[in-house]
């Protein structure tokens, strides 16, 4: 049987849909919140897969730019649920008066657009800086966990304006919903869903795209890229600080979900585990991002509570085992399982002698015929 990619890609999206429609017919209440939060991570690696899958772009600090999302909708709902008074943890570190930088967070619309904003701003400080100078690869990577390691410092210390190291929590209500109520959560949920399904839409739109191929041009030959008469460092930037919105945006679905975001949360750790999730699903795949977070995620949980001693021993050996087996992802196995067994329409003659071509050679073609 052979289907074109195009319906591969809509039956998967459909298929995923009515997944997660049912979800709540399923699961208890602990569970879909659990499913909530990891499909809040599957926006985080669907950016990650852009940059790196795409891109080439390997970034280990994209806990950042999730919790900056994070903090811009928490400290919303700490402003909300102190009643017009200074939120608790101020007052036991001796601030008198509500910090101006916690003004505009007294506005809901105001917070979910900083959440968007402020981890692209600083994206494009840090992306513009580095790919301006031509540092990328392992440097980039560095830079990127550098960058991690001043801003947990940063709110770790900033006790009496952040919250130290316990974070944001004690959240009662959200837009006048009570965050506790069962009907709230399963409202969540299916925002959750259409945020989910929506990210993938654009995605899969963005790589399919000329933006798409001239991404992956970048990634293949940077330099011929740049000699053919594109600018590499205008994409990156752009598709860096797109990214980095995708992680605000997850920021703000965790935190509704999960009532709290610390330093923790934004960590070395918890950075490096979002490509992991993009590893394990398979490289330049949107849909591999999206199943490498859930299945990751949901593997973390289940070994947590069978295992509670050996979880992590599980887990590395789990990552190792992928790694060596499916140094292309789950999707990308299957892909190339596809395509050896025929399951896959192969193009003969003219169509297959172009789609052999890499891209920057179709660019140039391209760019050729523009001018």
């Amino acid at each position: 049987m052979t289907m074109t990619n195009t319906k591969i890609k809509i039956g998967f999206t459909l298929l995923l849909l009515v997944l997660m429609a049912a979800a709540p017919m399923f699961l208890s209440e602990f569970r879909l919140s659990l499913l909530g939060k990891f499909l809040a991570y599957a926006i985080v690696a669907m950016g990650l897969d852009l940059i790196w899958g795409y891109t080439g772009i390997l970034s280990l600090g994209h806990g950042v730019y999730f919790g900056l999302g994070a903090y811009c909708m928490a400290m919303h709902l700490k402003l909300v649920a102190s009643h017009g008074e200074l939120p608790d943890f101020m007052s036991w570190s001796g601030v008198e008066k509500l910090p101006w930088f916690w003004q505009p967070f007294q506005s809901a619309p105001i917070a979910i657009l900083l959440a968007l904003l402020v981890p692209m701003a600083v994206a494009f400080i840090l992306g513009f800086l580095t790919f301006r100078n031509r540092i990328k690869g392992t440097f980039f990577s560095i830079l990127s966990q550098a960058l991690v390691i001043i801003t947990v410092t940063l709110f770790v210390g900033q006790q009496g304006y952040t919250g130290g190291t316990n974070g944001l929590t004690n959240f009662d209500t959200f837009l006048g919903f009570s965050v506790a109520n069962h009907s709230t959560k399963l409202m969540l949920y299916y925002i959750t869903v259409a945020v989910v399904i929506g990210t993938l839409l654009l995605c899969l739109w963005l790589a399919g795209s000329r933006l798409g191929k001239i991404l992956v041009a970048v990634r293949d030959a940077e330099n011929r890229v740049r000699f053919i008469g594109y600018n590499p460092v205008t994409f990156k930037v752009f598709i860096y600080c797109f990214s980095a919105g995708l992680a605000g945006l997850a920021g703000i679905l965790f935190v509704l979900q999960e009532g709290i975001i610390s330093p923790a949360q934004m960590g070395i750790v918890p950075s490096i585990e979002m490509v992991l999730w993009v590893a394990i699903g398979g490289r330049a795949s949107i849909f591999g991002a999206i199943l490498g977070a859930v299945v990751t995620n949901a593997a973390k949980t289940t070994f947590s509570e069978a295992y509670p001693e050996w979880w992590p021993i599980i887990m590395g050996a789990m990552f190792i085992a992928v790694v060596l087996f499916l140094p292309k992802g789950i999707v990308g196995t299957i892909k190339e399982t596809a395509v050896k067994r025929g399951w896959f329409m192969r193009k003969t003659g003219a169509a297959s002698l172009s789609a052999s071509l890499p891209v920057y050679a179709k660019l140039d073609k391209d760019s050729l015929q523009t001018k």
